[in-house]
């Protein structure tokens, strides 16, 4: 979702040069070298990450060779020529107990083995590069891409056709068609292509060090998914609050991961759209 957003963005002012898993291994030292050596590049921008957050708690090794070492060879094959880095990390390197938005020097304290992984990129990222610019994001979503968002309008459209279904037999449903939504975890859903412009902002201005970008404004995963099924037209579906025990889902999640996003606004002078009108331009270029 990100690398096409960046893409997509980046391609107006810049030659981008873009390369998938089908042709670069970055879990490869030599091919992370051999990349960087042929293309020459002014900028490496690695959006390359496994993302599974369950699934990281079993595939441990491979969550670590992708998060962390992918990005040691990275930072490896950009030091002889101090080229600038840029890498995304996540809100998930905190443990969510603060009261307060999250700030760029805040202790890092991640809870799950997702968050652990990428903590460990950072800090390979930081050690190895003295050219680098780090950024923090949350909840992604984006065009192309399996996200929250296009979960519940999958779960969504099943329901409604369940429900058309049993209203054209003449049969009436026990209940009505309803999604069990976590209230208890809270953070701001961010959309790729705001991100991606942001990130042209940041290389405009000759950003460097760690900043956190996400959308304006915060919310729950509920509050998320009854704005999604409101602006997307399926708001008789009824969306049940539960909290995150009641899932039992491998890896823990942290209650409250905002990030203070001040930084980027002083340093660029733009301010984020918030998560909300975000949302309707994410439904505009999808289709429900």
């Amino acid at each position: 979702m990100l690398g096409s957003d960046l893409l997509l963005r980046l391609s107006t002012e810049h030659e981008v040069i873009g390369m998938d898993k089908e042709e670069i291994d970055i879990v490869s030292a030599s091919d992370c070298k051999k990349a960087i050596k042929e293309t020459e590049p002014d900028i490496v921008i690695n959006a390359a990450a496994y993302t599974n957050v369950d699934g990281c708690e079993t595939a441990k090794e491979e969550c670590f060779a992708v998060n962390a070492e992918a990005v040691k060879n990275i930072a490896e094959g950009c030091r002889d020529k101090n080229i600038p880095i840029i890498h995304f990390s996540t809100d998930y390197v905190f443990d969510g107990k603060a009261k307060q938005p999250y700030k760029e020097d805040d202790k890092c304290n991640p809870i799950n083995v997702y968050g652990q992984s990428k903590l460990a990129g950072e800090k390979y990222l930081q050690s190895l590069s003295q050219n680098y610019l780090l950024i923090r994001t949350s909840w992604l979503y984006g065009v192309g891409g399996k996200n929250f968002v296009q979960t519940i309008l999958e779960k969504a459209k099943a329901k409604s056709f369940i429900d058309d279904t049993m209203a054209g037999t003449g049969a009436k449903a026990d209940q009505p068609s309803t999604l069990s939504v976590v209230d208890d975890q809270v953070g701001s859903p961010t959309y790729t292509k705001d991100l991606a412009a942001a990130v042209a902002l940041l290389i405009e201005k000759n950003a460097q060090g760690i900043f956190n970008v996400a959308n304006r404004g915060t919310c729950s995963w509920y509050r998320f998914a009854v704005r999604i099924l409101k602006e997307s037209g399926f708001d008789k579906i009824e969306v049940i609050p539960i909290k995150s025990g009641q899932l039992k889902r491998p890896a823990k999640r942290p209650a409250c991961s905002v990030l203070d996003i001040h930084k980027f606004v002083e340093t660029t002078g733009r301010v984020m759209q918030p998560w909300q009108l975000a949302l309707q331009d994410y439904l505009k270029n999808v289709k429900i």
